[in-house]
């Protein structure tokens, strides 16, 4: 029986833990004026066919019976929509979504003061679960399995364990490191989905959309050209869209076209693959500076002065997609694809 420490209940601080919650209508970085764009509903959401029949089922399914939905996992790279599609669970379940992250909950008692704070059928949406402590780990089985919180009270020969009854609610979680996750945790879920790359075509009718709730106007082959640069990730076509607006208004007329989008584009230095400075750093340093040779993870962070994590999660799903590095037991390696695309020989 897995259990937290709460001297008297409850341990000097553990309770206060309002700062670790996020208000599901606020959002990070450029997430906050995003958030006007985000759908709402399984019919607004665009792409990911498979995953939204999947959900559409089971939240049928739960509602008919008046039961909370499985808890359920979203895996897959940055920006594809994990955190959108909790909120859409949430308003298709017509519950309140209560947003938080693995590395925000420190310790169990923070988690103890969410889970106890939660109503009937809520969702609790946990973001980079893979990042969440082990301790806070072991709180939460019970909670997902059988509703409830194992408490020790006292300490010593005279402590003892009860049972804490909490709201039925919905765990959501997501991660980009489906590998970190432990077996238990993982077999816990009721059901996981992996999160694919959108096409070019999904991702055209993203821009059209978000441009229409943007007041802003663009054509076909405009959206097309913003969509073939986005690196197959809704979030970075919905800042794109905002940076070629904010060009054309500026530069042309306001109206997105496509000889407008290429000039924006090549402005904000996003080129036709769709890769930014950062990414053309990596396949220069590993062409170039290295000569070609397999460099590991931590020596190739270091030269660009990144983290190892950053250079992992953000930048290398995308380059391995679209063939331009390589993955060896003696480090990444750039194929000659990279070679082409900086205008290098490639070696034999």
């Amino acid at each position: 029986m897995s259990a937290w420490e709460a001297p008297g209940f409850v341990s000097d601080g553990d309770f206060h833990s309002d700062a670790r919650l996020v208000d599901a209508d606020a959002a990070p970085e450029d997430a906050v004026g995003e958030v006007s764009l985000r759908p709402a509903t399984l019919d607004e959401y665009l792409g990911q066919r498979r995953i939204k029949d999947n959900l559409s089922v089971l939240i049928q399914a739960a509602k008919l019976r008046g039961e909370p939905l499985d808890h359920l996992l979203f895996s897959g790279p940055p920006g594809l929509g994990k955190t959108t599609l909790a909120t859409v669970v949430a308003n298709e379940m017509g519950v309140n979504i209560k947003t938080t992250s693995g590395p925000a909950i420190e310790r169990p008692g923070d988690l103890a003061a969410i889970l106890t704070n939660l109503e009937e059928g809520d969702v609790l949406f946990i973001d980079e679960i893979h990042r969440l402590n082990r301790a806070v780990e072991e709180v939460l089985y019970p909670a997902m399995e059988d509703y409830a919180l194992d408490i020790v009270i006292g300490q010593g020969p005279a402590a003892r364990s009860i049972r804490l009854e909490i709201p039925r609610f919905t765990l959501v979680a997501a991660t980009t490191r489906t590998g970190l996750l432990t077996g238990p945790l993982r077999d816990r879920f009721g059901a996981a989905f992996h999160l694919e790359y959108y096409t070019v075509e999904e991702l055209r009718d993203i821009v059209v959309r978000s441009a229409t709730l943007l007041g802003v106007e663009v054509d076909e082959q405009g959206a097309i050209e913003i969509a073939r640069r986005s690196r197959a990730t809704p979030r970075l076509a919905n800042r794109l869209l905002k940076r070629v607006r904010d060009f054309a208004q500026v530069r042309y007329d306001g109206i997105i076209t496509a000889e407008v989008a290429r000039a924006a584009l090549a402005f904000f230095e996003v080129d036709e693959l769709g890769l930014d400075p950062m990414d053309n750093r990596i396949l220069d340093m590993l062409v170039n500076t290295f000569g070609g040779r397999p460099v590991g993870l931590s020596t190739l962070a270091s030269a660009l002065g990144e983290e190892t994590d950053s250079i992992e999660d953000v930048y290398e799903p995308f380059l391995l997609k679209q063939g331009l590095i390589l993955r060896t037991p003696k480090g990444r390696q750039a194929t000659e694809r990279a070679y082409r695309h900086l205008g290098c020989n490639y070696p034999g």
